[in-house]
C-alpha cells in the first residue's frame, strides 16, 4: 500500500509540474494583463510605449489588453494580430533560445509591422545584433514552447 501512495504522489507531481510548464499564449504574469498594462497600439501610433488605462480594456486571447484611449482600443478590436506582440508579448530573445521570460515595455523593436519586446536593453542589443535570425528561430520555437 505504501509503495502504491508513493507511486501515485510521484505520478502526480509529474503530471502537475508538465501542467504548470505550458506556457500561456499570452504573457499576463500573474495579473492577467498583457504587456505589463502597456498599450500595444502606442508602439506604432505613438512610436513609444505608453501606459494603458483600466478604463479602456479589451479581452483578447485569454488576456486583458488595456489601451490609452479609446481610438486605440478600436484599432486594436479591429486588428489585434496586426498590434499584438509577437511570441506573445514574451522575450523575443529568449523564444529565439527556445524558453520564455517577461519583458520590460522600454525594450521593444518593430520589425516588418510587427512588435517585438525584450527582457530588458542588454538582452534587446544582444537580439538586435541579428534579427532576422532571431526572428526565424523564434518562430520555429513558438509553437514548441506552447506545447510545452
Amino acid at each position: 500500500m505504501k509503495l502504491f501512495i508513493r507511486l501515485a504522489a510521484v505520478v502526480l507531481a509529474l503530471f502537475s509540474t508538465a501542467v504548470l510548464r505550458a506556457e500561456k499564449p499570452v504573457n499576463t504574469t500573474f495579473t492577467g494583463v498583457a504587456i505589463k498594462g502597456y498599450d500595444p497600439v502606442a508602439y506604432f501610433t505613438d512610436s513609444k510605449p505608453v501606459k494603458g488605462s483600466s478604463d479602456f480594456i479589451h479581452e483578447w486571447n485569454g488576456a486583458e489588453w488595456r489601451f490609452a484611449s479609446a481610438a486605440h482600443r478600436d484599432l486594436f478590436k479591429a486588428d489585434p494580430v496586426k498590434y499584438a506582440p509577437q511570441f506573445g508579448g514574451y522575450c523575443a530573445w529568449a523564444v529565439s533560445r527556445g524558453y520564455t521570460a517577461g519583458i520590460d515595455p522600454d525594450a521593444w523593436k518593430i520589425v516588418n509591422n510587427r512588435l517585438y519586446l525584450n527582457y530588458n536593453a542588454k538582452v534587446q542589443s544582444q537580439w538586435a545584433e541579428n534579427i532576422p535570425d532571431n526572428i526565424s528561430k523564434a518562430e520555429e520555437n513558438w509553437p514548441k514552447i506552447l506545447k510545452n
